[in-house]
């Protein structure tokens, strides 16, 4: 049985979703299923047809975290080459934005991969954190570094030392979570929010995503002219004429 499920939604079948499908590991994220994963990644960041990606998991669990089974019969050589986790990095090279769909636990890596996406929305009944510490280990697929970025350091210490969950409104709180819904309508909104992106330009969405991030990879200075230099990149892209029409509409002040 596949370990994920990949199919094209929304009325005119331009958004991707992905489902974990792992259910009695609850959806613990395992080398096949993260293999799974970024090929079905890869396949619909290259499908023209698509604007958007959603993935999500199950009511009970988004992703229950990475296989400890699986990782503690880890050679050293691997462990230590760095390549132990390299499926996952699929997620946070997208193109095209990926929105998570979470509901029940997003826990150690699931909460990590939760993370990767663009945006996150989750069920009133969600749980989000790093409980490595309490296992004797530490997140190793970015948790202690986007925490931080995002939550803060405070946050991102009493999360990381205490192996401690929050909520979804906690979540939303401290900006890991974008919107919070009931649990029976998580992925459809956030299908709907993808369908939105996905009437936008492909080109323009994929340059607003990108100066965002490089807000988190650069001092503040550096962004403003990463951000300026994008700008004026638009006007120079075959979709001009439109902001053209734009700046026509636009009421007359004088």
């Amino acid at each position: 049985m596949k370990m994920i499920k990949a199919e094209k939604v929304g009325e005119k079948k331009n958004v991707g979703l992905i489902t974990l499908n792992r259910p009695k590991a609850l959806n613990a994220l395992c080398d096949e299923l993260m293999r799974e994963l970024s090929e079905a990644l890869i396949a619909y960041d290259e499908d023209s047809s698509l604007g958007a990606v959603v993935l999500t998991g199950s009511t009970r669990a988004f992703a229950a975290g990475a296989d400890i089974k699986e990782l503690r019969g880890t050679e050293l050589a691997t462990a230590l080459s760095g390549s132990l986790l390299q499926a996952w990095s699929q997620v946070s090279k997208m193109r095209k934005p990926v929105i998570a769909a979470v509901n029940g636990h997003a826990l150690g890596g699931g909460c990590e991969l939760a993370m990767m996406c663009d945006i996150i929305y989750a069920g009133e009944k969600a749980m989000f954190g790093q409980p490595e510490v309490t296992i004797g280990t530490i997140p190793g697929a970015g948790g202690t570094q986007r925490w931080a970025r995002v939550a803060g350091k405070s946050v991102a210490m009493e999360v990381c030392l205490t192996g401690k969950p929050i909520t979804a409104q906690e979540a939303k709180e401290c900006g890991i979570v974008a919107r919070v819904f009931p649990v029976d309508q998580v992925v459809n909104e956030a299908i709907k929010t993808a369908e939105r992106i996905s009437e936008h330009s492909p080109l323009i969405v994929a340059l607003a995503k990108d100066a965002v991030n490089r807000s988190y990879e650069t001092f503040l200075e550096e962004g403003l002219r990463y951000e300026s230099r994008l700008f004026h990149a638009t006007f120079a892209t075959e979709h001009k004429p439109l902001s053209a029409n734009i700046l026509q509409a636009s009421p007359q002040l004088s």
